[in-house]
């Protein structure tokens, strides 16, 4: 799986991994984070800043952005626990920021060779598959982010009809994230990116605007 990609989120446990994984298998890889590049994916600006500046295009682009709840703080168990303010952050994390992102997609992408945009969401965003409630802001901010990524599957292959926009289940990785969570069966970050990896190698066109696991199973809107 070589080329040229480009790694939103890369000073993250997967996002870090992906990048590590990727340059194994020979690709020329191109990190963004906030820690390293000051990259804030809430900021309109400092998304066009940085996407705006980069040259040539990209056969792969992952964005491995996300978080929980806001910092020193966990989802919410019921709806008495909700605040506004906080679930306005997650959602300009977790939705609107991937938008943003998107935004600038088509411009990365080559006009007629396959590539692929692979937005890191989560199951617990499905409506479909949502048995136990819970987690309000996380829940909604990944549907809207499947919602987003669904919606820009369309638009970029009406142009680039051999681009393929997926949103990716990664599994319970273990995470600075998921440390609050001792129970939940994890792997390592290394393990989920080679199993996002694989997943996206045997991908077609047809397979655009889809939601997969981990597993490469399609997961329920």
């Amino acid at each position: 799986m070589t080329g040229r990609a480009l790694v939103i989120g890369a000073s993250g446990g997967i996002g870090g991994a992906l990048s590590k994984a990727l340059m194994l298998a020979g690709n020329a890889v191109l990190e963004i984070s906030r820690s390293r590049d000051g990259f804030d994916i809430t900021d309109p600006s400092s998304v066009a800043d940085h996407l705006e500046k980069l040259d040539g295009t990209f056969d792969k682009v992952l964005i491995a952005t996300g978080i929980l709840a806001p910092s020193n703080k966990r989802p919410e168990k019921s709806l008495s626990e909700i605040e506004a303010g906080d679930m306005a952050h997650v959602f300009a994390v977790n939705a609107i920021g991937p938008a943003l992102v998107l935004s600038h997609a088509a411009r990365l992408l080559p006009l007629k060779q396959r590539a692929i945009v692979g937005v890191l969401t989560a199951r617990v965003g499905s409506i479909g598959d949502n048995g136990l409630g819970g987690w309000y802001s996380y829940r909604a901010s990944k549907a809207a982010a499947n919602q987003v990524v669904r919606t820009a599957s369309i638009e970029i292959a009406r142009k680039r009809k051999n681009s393929i926009v997926v949103a990716l289940h990664p599994g319970t990785v273990s995470t600075p994230f998921t440390d609050a969570y001792p129970a939940h069966s994890k792997v390592s970050p290394d393990v989920a990116a080679e199993n996002i990896l694989s997943v996206l190698e045997g991908l077609e066109p047809s397979d655009n605007g889809n939601f997969f696991d981990w597993a490469g199973k399609p997961v329920p809107w």
